[in-house]
């Protein structure tokens, strides 16, 4: 939201200045103040005020005008009316989530027993590294099938070899007719049921090369080398899928897991972005819509201001409660922002008003009347009586009584105000 009314600088605007030297010159005159008074003034920071006033002379005061001191301007804030827009808000509430768009739990393809845990809850893990190491009886027989796949294929490839041998020899025993032709049809019936062995040995052997690849996870080098070794590694490590951080762990070391259990080992989440989960009334959900923006706020990090995207409003009311779910995606580049954490939000209940705007502590009231303080001229100010509206990030809507680009008393309006009661 653009501000609504900035400050100005100007030599006779400045800061508070230090009064503390003069405070013991002008004690008698503090002590008309009533206790109370006196408290909320100085925690208010206007001593400077109270001393800049007892210094001056008496200020002629004419109606709804005050003149002031160069000492006491110094002592004020001057801000500059702007419009803005002001809007209505409605409160929701809420909670954080893990982004499940960016989250996923990890399983183990083979039964095995836990030899080694490598990642630890909190850990931040790329895809592809370690997280757990089993050793696994499956991943022994995967490797086994391999190694018998690589000699079913090299026998019958020396079948093959023999049947070629023997039906070329009967082919040219038949041309001498020193053979039969059923002698010659059963070899050359014996070739062919080798070359279709031999295809199939292939076809097994390509096979177990991808479980143990694809499944297992082993390279084409580690491949190769089980066929050229006829060496076993029991051992299987399971790795991460996506990028993110290790947020549970649901395994220990020597555990037996098993591959049809479907239970979730690990859980890795990437936190750069996190989901706000809300049960929003079905009175209110007219004004929620997919794409809106919304202003989140947590108990845990209360000076911050989250903005977040709707990104899925449900498509049903709860019968019990009346409401339904709407969730958003809050950006969480630093990982502030917690799974659990309770959240607030604000719903727009229309497009923005445009008015002028002051500061919350610019505005002075009696009861339920308010008024602001305008500068007329560099010592002249005029108390102006306004009708406030709504309140947004510490601005209060004017509807009436200031206009943009008049200057009013931001910090120290109150003590104006008392003077000009005086």
């Amino acid at each position: 939201m653009k501000q609504c009314a900035s400050r100005v600088s100007a030599g006779s605007m400045g800061r508070a200045v230090s009064a503390t030297a003069a405070w013991d010159g002008r004690a008698r005159w503090l002590r008309l103040l009533s206790g109370a008074m006196l408290l909320a003034l100085l925690q208010a920071g206007g001593i400077g005020w109270l001393v800049a006033q007892a210094a001056a002379q008496p200020r002629p005061k004419n109606g709804d005008t005050v003149q002031v001191t160069a000492d006491q301007m110094h002592q004020l804030d001057i801000v500059k009316v702007e419009m803005c827009s002001f809007r209505l808000f409605k409160p929701a509430i809420g909670q954080i989530a893990f982004n499940e768009d960016a989250s996923t739990i990890v399983l183990t393809p083979f039964s095995g027993r836990v030899t080694r845990l490598i990642a630890k809850i909190g850990d931040y893990v790329k895809r592809g590294e370690p997280l757990f190491e089993i050793d696994s009886p499956e991943v022994v027989q995967t490797q086994t099938d391999l190694i018998a796949a690589v000699q079913a294929l090299e026998k019958s490839r020396h079948q093959l070899a023999l049947a070629k041998r023997v039906s070329d020899r009967q082919t040219g025993l038949f041309a001498d007719k020193a053979t039969s032709q059923r002698e010659l049809d059963q070899a050359r019936a014996d070739y062919a049921s080798a070359e279709t062995d031999l295809r199939t040995a292939e076809g097994t052997l390509t096979a177990a090369r991808n479980r143990l690849r694809v499944l297992v996870g082993r390279t084409e080098e580690e491949v190769a080398r089980v066929e050229r070794e006829r060496l076993i590694n029991p051992l299987i490590t399971i790795n991460t899928p996506i990028d993110g951080t290790v947020i549970a762990r649901k395994v220990g070391p020597g555990q037996y897991v098993r591959s049809d259990s479907g239970d979730a080992l690990y859980s890795i989440s990437n936190l750069s972005t996190m989901w706000l989960k809300a049960n929003v009334p079905e009175n209110d959900i007219p004004l929620v819509r997919v794409g809106q923006e919304i202003e989140v706020r947590v108990a845990a990090v209360p000076d911050r201001v989250f903005k977040a995207r709707v990104i899925a409003i449900g498509a049903a009311s709860d019968s019990a409660t009346r409401r339904v779910s709407v969730r958003s995606e809050i950006p969480n580049p630093d990982g502030a922002l917690k799974s659990e954490m309770f959240a607030t939000f604000k719903i727009a209940t229309g497009d923005g008003e445009l008015s002028p705007g002051v500061p919350a502590e610019a505005v002075v009231w009696e009861g339920s009347a308010a008024a602001v303080w305008v500068q007329l001229e560099p010592m002249l100010l005029q108390r102006r009586k306004v009708k406030i509206g709504l309140e947004q990030d510490g601005l209060l809507q004017v509807r009436e009584g200031i206009k943009p680009g008049e200057l009013v008393v931001g910090r120290g309006a109150i003590f104006v105000d008392n003077e000009w009661r005086q």
